[in-house]
């Protein structure tokens, strides 16, 4: 067959070659029929019979993890766990069938959608993907109900030209990657996902090749099919020549023999060649994940996304986790990074988030009550997680970073909820860290315009650059009509973040960047020169910005540093970035 390209949204690094393994999902378009009154109970029984199957087969997958199994897959099972049990799909679908007589198929397959449209309206990337939980959970009750379960083979693996399998899939969930242990698999692609899906966060954990999003390769390629995954390119080729198989070959064995010079630099600290140091900080999503971030050598984790212990429920607040919860889950990643910070974002949810099913009627979420605006609103869920950070403060050395913050009356509520949780803790008798810091997010362009207010209570600062974008030009992130128009380099996004390192700078405080563009290599010379001195990124991304930093001499860029800053030509903007980044300097 003749070679074609499939371009898609890169989520890890490296190049793989391989053959294609097709994973076919159970089909959700499911018959539609109508049961008469008498068969109705008897319908009930077989979905509910369907349900405690699966949550069988998830218990005992979980039972059955390796030791060392990606930590990832743990939570991810758990979650499945509790969404399965959750009455929104074990008990509104049997009501389905009692009051329409759809059959049990069919009512599954009505709440789902009904469930993956209040999803489809979340403006968070992270959560709005949460949607494919509950699709891969319903799809596994549905090969139960039509006994379409499938298996990988266990028998493939490396074969004479040293062919991999490729798994191609409209999407994999945590369960479908728990039968991979068995086989040699060595990339996946995927018609659906994001940055932020099941397939992205287990391949990065992994250190395994994926691209996501591709519409339609699981139509496209078929079974057996050659393929190079190109992960840092986002692109997937079919049926390659053996010339390119060759020449792909060759790339793949340079990016490993690289992947080993960078572990070297684990204990090497982020010093300039005129000796300025960087604190290269890790983003977390799990508490396993500071494992991780203490393995590439990270100086602490700089954002900590405690929504994780909120994914996957809903329903009234009886749900949401306990003190105790988070308390643990916080304290786990506190005692891992070894008295290196610990920087733990407050809750970032809000009316568009699946706290409450209920609460989906938003016209803009991007512009409603989410972040410090909900948990002002639920002062008690605020004060039960505040509790929690604040007694793992004692574990080691915590920061609290609140979201979205945009108005003096947010900062002066936050820091009196902070100091009421505290005298709660001295009440209960509790230990906790009393001179633990506490700083903004800055992602609102208000919040970056009245820098004064928040340097002089604060502690520190912390740049989400993402919403920071989103918000300052007017783009949707999750509309894909205008994710041209999104531009990290806007002439407004670097004045922003100039005038942020400077009010810092003067105040004396911290100042970090926690966006995606803390991870662009191609902005780390940019960023430093600039003036910022913590960088916080995904830890499996750190060690190619270490060795950028190590070559790079801050004092000589700030003549081209000067000149992005006073231009608003885009044109020139990229060619000053470009040559700044393949600008050498010579070592003392």
């Amino acid at each position: 067959m003749a070679s074609f390209t499939l371009q898609g949204i890169p989520v890890s690094r490296g190049i793989t070659i391989g053959r294609a393994h097709l994973l076919r999902p159970a089909a959700m378009d499911v018959q539609h029929y109508l049961i008469a009154q008498e068969q109705v109970e008897a319908e009930v029984s077989r979905l509910q019979s369907a349900i405690a199957q699966v949550q069988l087969d998830l218990q005992s997958l979980w039972s059955d993890l390796p030791t060392d199994a990606p930590t990832e897959l743990g939570a991810f099972l758990d979650v499945h766990v509790l969404i399965l049990s959750d009455p929104m799909l074990s008990e509104a679908p049997l009501d389905i069938i009692r009051t329409r007589h759809y059959n049990a198929e069919w009512a599954l397959v009505t709440q789902v959608d009904a469930l993956s449209a209040q999803f489809d309206e979340i403006e968070d990337e992270y959560l709005r993907e949460r949607k494919a939980d509950i699709q891969q959970v319903a799809e596994r009750v549905l090969k139960v109900l039509t006994g379409t379960a499938h298996q990988l083979p266990r028998a493939l693996g490396v074969d004479e030209q040293n062919a991999n399998m490729i798994v191609v899939a409209r999407d994999i969930s945590p369960a479908d990657m728990m039968q991979f242990r068995d086989v040699a698999f060595t990339g996946f692609v995927t018609d659906e996902g994001g940055p932020n899906s099941h397939t992205a966060i287990v391949s990065r954990s992994l250190g395994i090749p994926a691209v996501v999003g591709l519409g339609n390769a699981s139509q496209l390629i078929e079974q057996d099919d050659w393929l190079i995954i190109d992960s840092d390119a986002g692109v997937v080729i079919v049926a390659p020549s053996p010339l390119l198989i060759a020449q792909y070959r060759d790339r793949q064995a340079l990016l490993i023999k690289e992947r080993k010079k960078l572990s070297k630099l684990k204990k090497t600290p982020a010093i300039t060649l005129d000796g300025i140091e960087i604190q290269l900080l890790a983003n977390i999503e799990l508490p396993e994940d500071a494992v991780a971030a203490m393995e590439v050598g990270a100086s602490g984790v700089g954002l900590f996304r405690s929504e994780f212990l909120f994914m996957g429920r809903t329903g009234s607040e009886l749900q949401l986790p306990t003190e105790e919860e988070q308390f643990e889950a916080y304290k786990k990643a506190v005692q891992a990074m070894k008295g290196r910070p610990v920087t733990i974002r407050t809750l970032d949810v809000g009316a568009d988030k699946p706290l409450d099913s209920s609460e989906h009627n938003i016209l803009n979420p991007a512009l409603g009550l989410r972040a410090i605006r909900y948990c002002l609103k639920e002062p008690q869920i605020f004060l039960t997680q505040l509790r929690a950070i604040l007694r793992a403060s004692a574990f080691g050395n915590v920061h609290i970073l609140i979201p979205m913050l945009a108005h003096a009356f947010e900062i002066e509520q936050s820091l009196a909820m902070i100091a009421q949780a505290k005298q709660e803790l001295l009440t209960d008798g509790i230990a906790f860290d009393d001179g633990v810091k506490v700083g903004a997010m800055i992602e609102v362009p208000a919040a970056a315009l009245s820098l004064p207010m928040f340097v002089k209570k604060l502690d520190f600062l912390s740049i989400g650059t993402n919403d920071l974008i989103q918000y300052t030009l007017a783009i949707d992130r999750a509309d894909h009509e205008v994710a041209h128009l999104y531009n990290d380099t806007h002439p407004a996004i670097l004045q922003l973040l100039d005038m942020t390192v400077t009010a810092a700078d003067r105040a004396g405080i911290p100042v970090a960047i926690c966006g995606g563009m803390a991870g662009d290599i191609k902005l780390t010379r940019l960023l430093v020169a600039m003036g910022f001195r913590e960088l916080s990124m995904p830890a499996a991304i750190l060690p190619e910005i270490k060795q950028e930093i190590l070559k790079t001499n801050i004092g000589l860029l700030q003549v081209a540093t000067k000149k992005i800053l006073r231009t608003y030509d885009p044109k020139l903007i990229q060619e000053l970035l470009v040559a700044m980044r393949s600008q050498e300097f010579a070592t003392n």
